[in-house]
């Protein structure tokens, strides 16, 4: 299916305040197709508050490794972290959006596709999570090499492929004329110190262009229900100060050193 522009999303993470946000941005840019790369849940508050937008906006979204485990009621968010610390706060956020999910929604993550395929500007285009070979795989700019991307554009049929999964966006442009992007998510800041999140647009101008647009929301009101809902001290802090306290052990040294912990 031809497109001319898209949005593209990823980790909503339970934010319901930032894919409002964030329908009302690309509504107000004249953008109507939108998608989701996944992991719909986690971190935030009020699982069953994001599935009447999804519907409402007929955002099509791809299965992340968090709706992968809550939809057919597996025992963790299959992350693919290591660090015992980093798995107990997963267990933690895992833990309650599952319990906080009702069953209409774990069906509709059920159901969702691993991948989604659409053309932009004459390019193929793969959305997937983590990579096009596995769900839940980490693809960090700085150590991620060229032909793993050549390889992968290669293996799944693309000339363009967006992912997220790692919560960092960026992208690269191959000598081969491929682009791979990592879209970030909207469901927390990027360990920058800045409390809006990211997302990004691509567009056919003449070529096949990618554009990260980051995104305000009411992260105030965000963290109260937060600690109205019991959910970590430590994720609360991130979302009001932008810096990372979990999570950290999977990142690479060049992206660690960008935050503050």
């Amino acid at each position: 299916m031809a497109r001319n522009k898209i949005a593209v999303l990823g980790g909503v993470y339970n934010n319901y305040l930032a894919l409002e946000a964030l329908i009302a941005d690309t509504k107000s840019r004249g953008i109507s197709d939108l998608y989701c790369l996944g992991d719909l849940g986690a971190f935030g508050p009020f699982p069953d508050r994001v599935l009447p937008l999804l519907l409402e906006n007929d955002i099509r979204v791809v299965q992340g490794n968090y709706d992968d485990s809550v939809g057919n009621g597996l025992n963790d968010c299959q992350c693919g972290y290591t660090d015992p610390r980093d798995n107990h706060f997963a267990q933690i956020s895992y833990d309650y959006t599952s319990s906080n999910t009702s069953d209409e929604f774990k069906q509709y993550q059920k159901a969702l596709p691993p991948e989604i395929r659409l053309e932009v500007a004459g390019k193929r285009v793969l959305m997937c999570h983590g990579s096009p070979r596995q769900t839940n795989e980490f693809l960090w700019e700085s150590t991620t090499p060229d032909h793993f991307l050549t390889k992968s554009f290669a293996d799944h049929d693309a000339d363009v492929i967006l992912a997220t999964h790692t919560g960092l966006h960026w992208s690269r442009e191959l000598a081969c004329d491929k682009l791979f992007a990592n879209v970030g998510v909207i469901g927390r800041p990027e360990n920058d110190g800045t409390t809006n999140v990211w997302y990004a647009i691509l567009s056919a101008n003449g070529s096949v262009e990618i554009e990260f647009v980051p995104l305000t929301y009411d992260h105030d009101r965000l963290a109260r229900e937060m600690k109205e809902e019991g959910i970590p001290q430590e994720f609360v802090e991130t979302v009001l100060t932008g810096w990372w306290t979990t999570c950290l052990e999977i990142l690479p040294v060049k992206e660690r050193l960008r935050g503050r912990f």
